[in-house]
């Protein structure tokens, strides 16, 4: 059988040993990037004292995700995941301490720094997900990716709220104001570099290569054959399979770095390009309303207790019910799934639009979208990656994130001006919008409901 090598002794162990990581560093991970959304935002009010450059420098770290996120994917396809995560972490522990300095400093060109920097914490936390399935059996991709996503909960609900342990620690030692979030994300962040770097053993994807490019040979087969397994367009090239004159496989090196053939294999597939779409609309969707609630909270006149709590909320929801998605994905169909998401995502716009004056309202929103969120990038991640051969995944994941979070940069840039505009109401009742390509191109496409590949 073709995916026979997942259940090998050497897979299975590599297989918990890189989950047992991955989970770890993304609750201590997401812990630390998670004062962005909620302390970041003020931090930034309070540095630029100018809306314009205060936009600038929120949107800042979704453009450091974006820009961060496709060269993270092919050094993952290059060097592994675990070099790639223990960078990216490590560059995230970095930029927090330049966030302590620009406060220190009053320096708008060190907030964008470190919020940019910022961002590698943010591209990391999404590759982690995928590195959850490089092991994974096609039936339990869902299940994996979700577990990963769902332990970030505790990061990533606790995150938010740093700035209160921060304001503790800037009593403590001086630190300017907002400053004490940062100073202990800094030290988780690297705390979380060190974990990826010291534990993620077997690279994940070295095991992948070893038995999709060299299977070894099955009990009871003659040496040098080879059991059926997968070998894509760029691995032929590299010289995979059995010689053609011993009949011995031949060691091979990784694939060449070609993103623009990865890019053709996602074109080549209705499932991976709709995966990718509802990927993109359901972050810009999500950002564009999250990134200005703490700034339209502080409008009303709460601080930041109550800006806290709400994104810690929101973000509960993103991730709290991630392994109901990841099940659902797995018994329904990633596409239904991602359907019924859009129907909450539109929930959500519609109370935002509503109960906008409203804090109970807003929090009610928020939450909403934390979990049509959840809703539909668990499946539609689970997706993208069965959708594409195996030498192609890390880039394609790696290009998906780009996307996600260049599509989500913009949003954030714009949100501040429509908040500006339209208000908040306009706002939320904006991102109903994001619903529409995704719901036309199941109607297009009728056959993407049935869809599951397990490449």
């Amino acid at each position: 059988m073709r995916d026979a090598w997942l259940t090998f002794p050497d897979v299975v162990a590599a297989r918990r040993r890189t989950l047992q990581v991955l989970v770890t560093a993304q609750v201590v991970g997401a812990l630390g990037y998670g004062a962005g959304p909620s302390v970041g935002v003020l931090l930034a009010e309070e540095v630029t004292r100018s809306e314009a450059l205060a936009g600038i420098a929120r949107a800042s770290t979704t453009i450091g995700a974006a820009v961060i996120a496709l060269p993270l994917g092919m050094l993952a396809a290059r060097a592994g995941r675990r070099r790639a995560l223990t960078l990216a972490w490590a560059v995230a522990a970095a930029g927090s301490a330049v966030l302590v300095a620009s406060a220190a400093l009053s320096s708008t060109l060190l907030l964008v720094l470190g919020m940019v920097a910022m961002g590698a914490g943010t591209a990391a936390g999404l590759q982690a997900r995928f590195a959850a399935t490089d092991l994974a059996e096609p039936a339990h991709r869902g299940r994996s990716l979700s577990l990963v996503v769902w332990v970030g909960t505790v990061g990533a609900v606790l995150g938010p709220n740093l700035g209160i342990p921060g304001e503790a620690l800037e009593a403590r030692t001086g630190l300017p104001p907002l400053s004490g979030a940062f100073a202990l994300a800094a030290v988780l962040l690297g705390l979380t570099a060190v974990v990826v770097g010291l534990f993620m053993r077997p690279e994940p994807l070295d095991v992948v290569r070893r038995h999709t490019t060299a299977a070894p040979t099955p009990a009871g087969l003659p040496v040098g054959t080879v059991d059926a397994v997968e070998l894509s367009s760029t691995e032929a090239a590299a010289g995979a399979g059995p010689d053609p004159g011993t009949g011995a496989v031949r060691p091979t090196s990784p694939p060449p770095l070609r993103l623009r053939p990865a890019l053709r294999e996602v074109r080549s597939s209705p499932a991976a390009s709709f995966a990718l779409l509802a990927l993109v609309l359901s972050h810009l969707a999500m950002v564009s309303v999250m990134t200005m609630t703490p700034v339209h909270l502080a409008h009303q006149g709460h601080g930041i207790t109550v800006v806290g709590l709400t994104i810690s909320l929101h973000v509960l929801g993103m991730f709290a019910f991630a392994p109901v998605m990841g099940a659902l994905a797995d018994r329904l169909g990633a596409v239904p799934t991602i359907l019924l998401g859009q129907v909450v995502l539109l929930a959500s716009a519609v109370v935002g639009a509503v109960e906008a004056d409203r804090t109970g309202g807003v929090v009610a929103a928020l939450f909403l979208l934390g979990v049509g969120w959840s809703m539909v990038t668990v499946p539609a991640a689970t997706l993208l990656s069965g959708a594409v051969a195996t030498s192609a995944r890390p880039l394609v994941q790696g290009a998906s994130d780009s996307a996600m979070n260049a599509a989500a940069a913009v949003g954030a840039i714009a949100s501040g001006p429509l908040l500006a505009v339209v208000g908040f109401a306009g706002l939320a009742a904006g991102s109903a919008l994001c619903v529409v390509p995704v719901v036309v191109a199941v109607l297009r496409r009728r056959d993407l409901v049935r869809a599951s590949p397990t490449r």
